[in-house]
């Protein structure tokens, strides 16, 4: 498995590849419509990154807003779904390429069965928890 940055110029060529990836994430939360999730992308304001297996075929497929704190730069991942996606090989592929546009650290928003993966497989620590209700 290979983890490859989508170009901006290229985003709308590989949507149709992983929109049902996204679809099946946004099922998990109401933030984002996998509409919403496209137009971040194609206006290079998300990097889309993409997971291809052994067969050059797309297997995953993650989105990721960078931003800017006081002391770090976030690579916050926004969306992540697809096969065989939660590896080893593809978490040290994916801190080479955040590292390389200037995260510092890696965060994500996360359901507890989501989380408790990312702790145990990649070393990740609970930072706070986000709640929210609509008024």
């Amino acid at each position: 498995m290979r983890l490859d940055v989508v170009p901006m110029e290229w985003v709308n060529n590989v949507w149709p590849n992983v929109e049902p990836f996204f679809v099946e994430a946004a099922k998990h939360g109401d933030d984002y419509s996998v509409e919403q999730l496209k137009v971040f992308a194609t206006q290079g304001n998300w990097m889309l990154l993409v997971m291809v297996n052994d067969d050059k075929e797309i297997a995953g497929g993650m989105l990721i807003n960078f931003f800017n704190r006081p002391n770090a730069r976030i690579a916050f991942v926004i969306a992540i779904g697809g096969k065989l996606i939660s590896t080893q090989e593809l978490f040290e592929q994916l801190k080479r390429i955040v590292t390389a546009h200037g995260a510092t650290e890696i965060e994500g928003a996360a359901r507890e069965s989501v989380a408790r993966l990312w702790r145990q497989h990649f070393g990740f620590k609970e930072k706070y928890r986000i709640v929210g209700v609509k008024l």
